[in-house]
C-alpha cells in the first residue's frame, strides 16, 4: 500500500461549523493529522441539511484550508451523520452451519449479520450501521468472536442504527457538489467514541456525550460494545438562543457571552462580575451579572442532561457504568459542567479531548470541538474502510448513492474485526 492510500478524510457536517480533517496512518499504526480546516456552518438545522447551496459553499471552504496544510488534494471524504431522526434499535438472527467439520467461518457470521437485518422497516428509514453485541453457539452465550469455533446453529443479537434515507441523500448531494466522493457514512456519536474514549472506558461502562451546535450524541459502551445510541435534538445553539431572548442581546453577542462568560452552574461562580454589553443600534449599553448569564444557560444545560439520564435508563445498563460520562463537543467547554452532570446524573464526569494521536497537528485538533472529526479519520484508518485513491467517478449521483449503501456488508466485517 502506498503512502496515499494511508490517508483519509474525515468531514465532520456540524450545525454551526463544517470540519475537515486529513490524517495518516504508519506502519507501527500511529496517527498523524496532517491537515485541519473549519468553517462556519449555516445551511444546517438540527443536525440535518437544510439548504445545500451554503453546505456546499462551507463544505468547500473546510476542505480547501485542511488541503492547503496538508499539501494533498482529497478526492473522498469520511462524512459524519447525526440529527434527531437517528434511531436505534435490537434485533436478534439465526443461522445453521453446515461446512465441513461444523466450522464456524467469517461468510457465516456475515450471513448471520444478514439474517439479524430482516426487520420492518418505514420505508423513509435506511440501516446505516449493525453492530454485533454477542454471539450464541448450540446454547453457549457470550461468544464475542465465533470465528474457528464448532457449531451447528448460530445465534446473534446486534444494535441497529437507522437513519432518514433524506437525510443521507442530502448530505451525500451536497458532498459531491462540492466536487468530492464519499467514501463511508458514519454515525456521529459512534465517530467521536473512537477519538475519546479509550479501551478500558468501553469495557468498564461508559456513556459519551458530545454536545454539539445543533444535537447532542449519546453513546453508551459495556464490555467494547456499544450498547445504546441516541441523537437529541438541543444542544449549544439553544443555550444561545435562550441568552439572546432572556438578556436581550444579538445572536453574536449572546455566542460571545456564552464563550467567553458563560458557566454551567451558578453555585460555583466565586465573584459575581458585571459584564458590559454595547446597546443596540445606538442604544446605551447593558449590564448583565455572570450569575444571571449561568442561570440561564444552567436551565437549558439541566434540561440536556435530564433527557441525557432518562436514555442511560433506557438503554437498561444505567448500573453498570463504572467509569462513568465522558462530556465533549463544543458545549463542553462551557465552565463547570463536569460538577453540574455529576450532580444531575450521579456518577464521574470528566471532558474528553482526541486521544491517540501521536504526531503532526496535535496541538491544533486537542480540543473537544474536534471530537468527531478526529473520530470519523481514526474509524476510516483502522477499519481501512476506504482510501484517498482517486475513485472513477460514476455515471449518476443516484448510483454513487447505492454504491455507498452497498458498502454497508463490507462494514460489517470490519466492525466484526473490531470485537
Amino acid at each position: 500500500m502506498s503512502e496515499q492510500e494511508n490517508i483519509m478524510v474525515g468531514l465532520d457536517i456540524g450545525t454551526t461549523k463544517i470540519c475537515a480533517i486529513v490524517a495518516s496512518i504508519d506502519e507501527q499504526q500511529r496517527i498523524n493529522i496532517l491537515g485541519v480546516g473549519k468553517a462556519p456552518s449555516d445551511g444546517l438545522n438540527r443536525g440535518v441539511v437544510v439548504n445545500i447551496d451554503k453546505t456546499v459553499s462551507a463544505i468547500k471552504d473546510a476542505i480547501a484550508q485542511a488541503e492547503l496544510a496538508s499539501g494533498i488534494q482529497v478526492n473522498s471524504v469520511n462524512v459524519g451523520i447525526a440529527g434527531d431522526h437517528i434511531r436505534s434499535m435490537r434485533s436478534k438472527g439465526v443461522i445453521t452451519i453446515n461446512n465441513k467439520d461444523n466450522e464456524i467461518t467469517a461468510q457465516d457470521v456475515e450471513r448471520l449479520l444478514e439474517d439479524c437485518q430482516r426487520i420492518m422497516l418505514p420505508t423513509d428509514q435506511q440501516i446505516l450501521h449493525v453492530i454485533p453485541q454477542e454471539f450464541v453457539v448450540d446454547g453457549q452465550d457470550g461468544i464475542s468472536d465465533p470465528v474457528g469455533m464448532s457449531g451447528m446453529r448460530m445465534e446473534a443479537e446486534v444494535h441497529i442504527i437507522t437513519g432518514l434515507v433524506s437525510a443521507a441523500k442530502n448530505i451525500y448531494r451536497c458532498v459531491e457538489r462540492a466536487g468530492y466522493q464519499v467514501a463511508d457514512i458514519i454515525l456521529e456519536p459512534l465517530a467521536s467514541s473512537y477519538s475519546v474514549l479509550d479501551q478500558e472506558e468501553k469495557e468498564a461502562g461508559v456513556v459519551l456525550v458530545d454536545i454539539g451546535g445543533g444535537t447532542t450524541d449519546v453513546a453508551i459502551f459495556q464490555d467494547n460494545t456499544i450498547r445504546h445510541t441516541a441523537v437529541i435534538a438541543i444542544a449549544g445553539q439553544k443555550v444561545t438562543d435562550d441568552i439572546r431572548l432572556g438578556l436581550s442581546v444579538l445572536d453574536d453577542q449572546a455566542e460571545t457571552l456564552k464563550r467567553k462568560h458563560g458557566e454551567s452552574y451558578a453555585d460555583l461562580i466565586q465573584a459575581d462580575e458585571v459584564i458590559t454589553v454595547p446597546g443596540i443600534a445606538g442604544r446605551p449599553p447593558k449590564e448583565i451579572t455572570k450569575s444571571i448569564l449561568a442561570k440561564i444557560i444552567q436551565a437549558r444545560m439541566e434540561e440536556i442532561l435530564e433527557i441525557v439520564g432518562i436514555e442511560i435508563k433506557r438503554s437498561g445498563y444505567s448500573d453498570s457504568l463504572s467509569a462513568g460520562v465522558v462530556l465533549t463537543g463544543g458545549g463542553s467547554l462551557i465552565k463547570n459542567i463536569c460538577p453540574l452532570a455529576n450532580e444531575l446524573l450521579g456518577m464521574d464526569a470528566k471532558v474528553g479531548i482526541p486521544l491517540g494521536i501521536t504526531g503532526g497537528l496535535v496541538e491544533e485538533v486537542n480540543s473537544p470541538i474536534y471530537a468527531t472529526g478526529v473520530g470519523l479519520v481514526v474509524h476510516a484508518l483502522q477499519t481501512g474502510t476506504s482510501t484517498n485513491k482517486t475513485m472513477i467517478p460514476t455515471s449518476s449521483k443516484a448510483t454513487s448513492v447505492e454504491q455507498v449503501m452497498a458498502k454497508i456488508a463490507d462494514r460489517m466485517k470490519s466492525w466484526f474485526k473490531e470485537l
